[in-house]
């Protein structure tokens, strides 16, 4: 239903429903959604929970992830995104956005904006994409830091806490950050850009009983796994961030080059969203009937022929 109809707004806080997805058997699987209608799509498909990360959404401003957005900039697209969706999300918190009253700041925003998790990482900026090159870590300690404010901060937000450490210092020196971090007050651990199967196995192994998160990015350093294999490996979680965003640009730039060569958009309408679908994904008869001084809209069926 509508999100403006207050009875159908979930009554617990997001924090709390992310946790107790996480407390089920299962792994928890969260595509990438940072968008609206994204997000409605997801969920049409039965997840209960979306990530937003910071690539895509810079991504999607025309900028490249290198720490460029802002904590207003994300929470504006956390706003749409629990608006459209009521689902919780986690969202990629990238360094903090500065020390620790940045990243307390951040923790206030996001929850305010209806995040149910964030996860912070321990490099310095500029930021780099977890799975790039030459990735500068920020010291232990620092990071520690960074997580205790997110805790303090926090009244439900699920705080995760990401290590950048294996590319750079390995697996042991990423183990021990990960504890510290949990020492710190992080919920959960995100190690990231582990490259074999033996990696996630292993760093499952030094990590029991805490609540793991992998990452499934496209053209990067990890292979690829279904969720049940990073189940079957000791993950309580896993993201796919990016992947929507690559499947539309690509379909966007196909477009574009459609248009530059035949004049127009008629070759790919077969590959298009018809308005009826666009209306059924965004409820518009829906939101149509909650104001009866509205016409109710006819849908046209199909494209008029040229004679």
């Amino acid at each position: 239903m509508p999100y403006i109809i207050a009875d159908d707004l979930p009554e617990e806080p997001a924090g709390i429903r992310f946790r107790k997805l996480l407390e089920r058997p299962q792994i928890l699987q969260m595509p990438g959604a940072h968008l609206g209608i994204a997000a409605l799509l997801a969920k049409k498909q039965g997840f209960e929970a979306l990530y937003m990360s910071g690539a895509a959404m810079s991504a999607t401003m025309g900028l490249p992830d290198l720490g460029m957005i802002t904590v207003d900039d994300v929470a504006w697209h956390i706003r749409q995104v629990v608006r459209a969706s009521a689902l919780p999300v986690l969202v990629d918190g990238d360094t903090g956005y500065g020390e620790a009253l940045n990243v307390m700041h951040m923790v206030r925003s996001f929850e305010e904006a209806g995040a149910g998790a964030v996860h912070l990482e321990d490099q310095l900026l500029p930021k780099k994409c977890g799975h790039l090159n030459d990735k500068k870590l920020a010291p232990a300690d620092e990071m520690g830091a960074k997580v205790a404010a997110a805790r303090k901060a926090r009244r439900h937000l699920t705080i995760i806490a990401r290590t950048d450490a294996v590319a750079s210092e390995g697996m042991d020196a990423a183990v021990d950050r990960a504890k510290r971090y949990l020492d710190a007050g992080a919920d959960a651990i995100f190690p990231e850009a582990l490259n074999t199967a033996e990696m996630f196995r292993e760093f499952a192994r030094r990590m029991p009983g805490v609540k793991l998160l992998a990452n499934m990015t496209e053209f990067g350093r990890t292979p690829f796994f279904t969720a049940e294999e990073f189940q079957a490996m000791g993950y309580a979680m896993v993201i796919w961030p990016v992947s929507h965003l690559r499947v539309a640009a690509r379909a966007m730039e196909e477009l574009y080059a459609a248009i530059a060569r035949d004049g127009g958009t008629h070759k790919l309408v077969d590959r298009m969203q018809t308005r009826a679908q666009l209306y059924e994904t965004i409820g518009y008869h829906t939101y149509e009937a909650l104001d009866a001084s509205l016409i109710a809209t006819v849908v046209p069926e199909a494209m008029p022929q040229r004679s």
